[in-house]
């Protein structure tokens, strides 16, 4: 019997959490510890995580080195968040419902931060406890700074920012190019990194991963329309008041809607050849197009 997505999703959320706990340095032994813990200990959904864990168990990966991976990437992706969240960037108070680093800090203090945590997911990685194989470890971390950095995520947000100056709104196939760079970049090494400490082949993982990534986006998108500012935890309709494009503004709603549930059936399509094994990374895909926040 399948269990219900939320439950399998709170228990990735307990046991990811459980490993930061772990693994992140305390208050008494450096001045950005607490920082470091409030960035990224501050809730969300793990769902970069939770494909680290499911694709991991495609394989039979051991538990602790998916955990560690899982915990890998949600320290990247919360060194985004504060980053991205700086006056000089998207300039966000809150993030979550709570204050963002800069603000219960200083900018100063957001930034190091975000180092902090970007770094510490590489030592958390090159450690052994992630795999016995050097060849393993090598090849997460090379993945992982080029989904995290001027080719990947970094080129995305680049991307973003030039387009709020831009002469002329970006066009959709720049926006799905911007957005594969920006988002889905470490949601396609959250999805690949399973099969990485499997040894296995990364190709069809790679093609769900792609298509979850760009319907994540636009999701993201509709709901900065119709989502609940007070569910969502941060300011919404930012982009519309910018001027910036996106999926929906060049789509429409409904349309954009369509295209998300198009993907999400593209993606759950790559995962066939896993049979039921794949059914809760399927699972995660439909979320995507359903959360709302």
């Amino acid at each position: 019997m399948i269990r219900p997505f939320p439950e399998q999703l709170a228990d990735c959320v307990r046991g990811v959490e459980a490993m930061l706990d772990t693994l992140l340095p305390l208050s008494a032994d450096s001045v950005v510890a607490e920082p470091m813990r409030y960035g990224v200990m501050n809730g969300g959904k793990r769902l970069r995580a939770f494909l680290v864990l499911e694709s991991a168990a495609l394989f039979d990966v051991e538990r602790t080195q998916a955990l560690r991976a899982a915990a890998a990437i949600e320290c990247v992706h919360a060194y985004s968040l504060v980053h991205d969240d700086l006056p000089c960037m998207d300039d966000d108070d809150l993030r979550r419902g709570k204050p963002t680093v800069h603000v219960k800090w200083d900018e100063a203090m957001a930034v190091l931060v975000g180092d902090a945590l970007q770094t510490f997911a590489f030592e958390v990685l090159a450690d052994p406890a992630t795999s016995d194989d050097p060849a393993v470890r090598c090849q997460l971390i090379a993945s992982m700074a080029q989904a995290a950095g001027g080719m990947g995520m970094v080129l995305g947000q680049a991307q973003d920012i030039a387009a709020e100056t831009a002469l002329r709104g970006l066009t959709l196939a720049e926006i799905t190019e911007l957005q594969a760079h920006k988002t889905g970049a470490l949601i396609r090494w959250s999805a690949e990194a399973g099969a990485v400490l499997g040894k296995q082949d990364t190709a069809l993982l790679r093609q769900y991963a792609t298509a979850v990534g760009l319907a994540f986006q636009i999701q993201d998108d509709v709901l900065d329309v119709e989502g609940d500012a007070k569910a969502a935890g941060k300011r919404l309709q930012k982009d519309a008041e910018a001027g910036k494009a996106t999926f929906v503004s060049l789509l429409g709603l409904d349309a954009a809607k369509q295209r998300a549930n198009v993907l999400v059936e593209e993606a759950c399509d790559a995962l066939a050849p896993f049979g039921t094994g794949a059914d809760a990374l399927q699972q995660v895909a439909r979320f995507i197009i359903e959360r709302k926040m």
